[in-house]
């Protein structure tokens, strides 16, 4: 009779600290309340820890601890992947938005969180350590392995001045006269030309989501000068930004999971998907 798998607890927790077999790491004083106070664990309770680059590993609470709390590391569970998902560019909107944005595009595997300052921005001020801390429970709830990088807001010339030539980027845009190829379409041309991960010839795309009342012509202009950049429609209706956002990553993500190559669509920068 086979024996029934261990079952993992519950509780998974980010640290920034190194991750071995018989060593100590202490949560900070936010983990520590949240495992003695709210889900009140007692000594020798496991949990689960990762750092985005020793893997996974399982460990117990060490006795004695009341403001601190020490989780004494027993044995990798999952050894560490690499998850070098595509990036994520978006004007800054109100605060509660902002924050679907980055949660939903870590539990859909972005990589890199790019805030963009644009004509229309209607948010300027942005909060790096806050949007990380949103980033770490979304890592952790979903399972993930690593936290996604989120940069400091730029101007969208700055952007685009910057943006790695090797790495595709797929722009929004709702007007059909400008984006005249659909985001499947688009997605799908590029798995074709094998641009896909960085396991194949190129690493994953990246997206860039506009402002409320999206990006002006003179914007889409500046653009059309980055030879990997197509701009793409996402359907007939205009969507919120972090509507948007969690389309195109999941349109991402479930071709990422088909099987084969995708059909042989245009490529970036043809007639039909001109900036």
């Amino acid at each position: 009779m086979r024996a029934e798998p261990e079952a993992l607890p519950k509780i998974r927790l980010f640290v920034s600290a190194a991750l071995a077999a018989g060593i100590g790491v202490e949560l900070n004083p936010g983990q520590a309340h949240y495992v003695l106070r709210v889900m009140r664990l007692a000594p020798r309770q496991r949990i689960r820890l990762f750092n985005g680059r020793d893997g996974e590993w399982l460990g117990s609470l060490a006795p004695g601890g009341r403001a601190k709390v020490t989780v004494e590391i027993e044995k990798m569970i999952r050894a560490q992947d690499v998850e070098d998902g595509p990036w994520l560019a978006f004007a800054p909107v109100k605060k509660s938005p902002t924050d679907v944005i980055v949660e939903k595009a870590t539990e859909l595997g972005v990589s890199r969180i790019l805030p963009v300052l644009t004509e229309r921005t209607v948010a300027h001020r942005v909060n790096i350590e806050r949007l990380h801390a949103i980033a770490v429970e979304a890592a952790e709830q979903s399972g993930r392995l690593s936290v996604p990088e989120i940069a400091a807001p730029v101007a969208l010339p700055l952007l685009t001045a910057t943006w790695p030539a090797p790495r595709a980027l797929f722009v929004a845009h709702p007007c059909a006269q400008r984006a005249p190829l659909p985001l499947l379409d688009a997605l799908a041309g590029h798995r074709h030309s094998g641009n896909w991960s960085a396991s194949a010839s190129g690493p994953p795309p990246g997206f860039l989501i506009g402002p409320e009342g999206g990006l002006t012509s003179a914007e889409l202009d500046g653009l059309a000068g980055l030879p990997c950049a197509m701009v793409v429609r996402l359907g007939p209706r205009t969507l919120r930004a972090e509507t948007a956002a969690v389309a195109v990553l999941a349109v991402w993500q479930a071709l990422r999971e088909a099987p084969g190559k995708g059909s042989a669509t245009p490529q970036l920068k043809n007639n039909s998907g001109q900036l």
